[in-house]
């Protein structure tokens, strides 16, 4: 049995849920996949895969193999692809990721847009709000929004974002006014656990100063900006967000931003691709088309907020 199979039948089998998802993805029987993955587990000595009737969970050992199959796998294609004529229209999955708001609101429509030009090219879009190895998981593209650590990636900037504090005009009409940040401990407060539970930092106005730091006991906490956003809009209190997040907001006068100039400075947006994908003709045309998209909308949503 072919080995290269056998690792395309292993990773399908992960990446579907199971041994019977994996043969009807694949157009084979459940008896020939359950061979496939026999031979390789036979083939290196070592059991991959823990199965049970309903999932599949990998071994300590399956773990590192999968990790090192899917590079495999990558690189074949990327080989292939490599070989063709740079004239051929780009072809393959694209596998890209992203946090999940501005991934569902800003990527996906022009990833959307992308594919209708390369009807050749399929994707997979990850929104999650972790940073996950790009390697390892077999992304071609990643949206980062963070201060970037050196690494040995190919990382283009495409904009910023600032966080910023913000209520309803309702809210603002019926509570006592935000000045000074201080204020802020009188308010009732709707805290993303991203971005601060029960206090808020804020720079200093002095280089040699620690930040100032404003604590409270916040009405409401949730995870992530789709549980405390529509709270603010309906003004339930004042909550603090990336500008690209409530930048729709901003400009239909559902929110208006609060103390401006004691936000901290802006993080940087950045495209991060893994060394030597940009090779491949789907990443290159992907990232061509992105990048100049991507500032735009940044920028479109930044200045908005900066009118306000």
């Amino acid at each position: 049995m072919d080995r290269i199979d056998a690792m395309k039948v292993f990773i399908t089998a992960l990446d579907e849920g199971s041994l019977a998802a994996a043969a009807r993805k694949l157009g084979r029987s459940p008896a020939a996949v359950t061979r496939a993955l026999t031979f390789l587990e036979n083939h290196i000595g070592v059991q991959l895969l823990h199965r049970s009737t309903r999932a599949l969970r990998l071994s300590e050992a399956g773990e590192r193999y999968a990790s090192a199959c899917r590079r495999i796998l990558i690189d074949i294609e990327e080989a292939d692809l490599l070989a063709e004529s740079e004239t051929k229209a780009p072809r393959g999955l694209l596998t890209v990721t992203a946090p999940i708001t501005s991934g569902a609101g800003i990527l996906r429509p022009i990833l959307d847009d992308y594919l209708d030009l390369h009807p050749t090219v399929r994707a997979k879009l990850l929104l999650l709000d972790r940073i996950v190895s790009l390697v390892d998981e077999g992304i071609d593209v990643a949206l980062r929004i963070a201060h970037l650590t050196d690494s040995n990636m190919i990382a283009i900037r495409v904009g910023e974002v600032r966080r910023l504090l913000c209520a309803s005009p309702f809210y603002l009409d019926n509570n006592p006014p935000i000045r000074e940040i201080v204020d802020l401990a009188g308010h009732q407060c709707i805290a993303n656990s991203q971005l601060g539970e029960t206090g808020w930092s804020f720079p200093s106005r002095t280089a040699d100063r620690a930040p100032r730091v404003v604590r409270f006991t916040p009405r409401l906490i949730a995870n992530g900006i789709a549980g405390t956003l529509p709270s603010a809009v309906e003004g339930k209190g004042v909550t603090r967000a990336y500008s690209y997040q409530i930048a729709e907001h901003v400009e239909r006068g559902e929110l208006r931003i609060l103390l401006p100039d004691d936000e901290e400075p802006p993080i940087p947006v950045h495209l991060v691709i893994p060394e030597g994908r940009l090779s491949t003709p789907r990443v290159r045309t992907f990232v061509d088309y992105v990048v100049p998209r991507l500032r735009a909308e940044f920028s479109r949503r930044n200045a908005i907020c900066a009118r306000r």
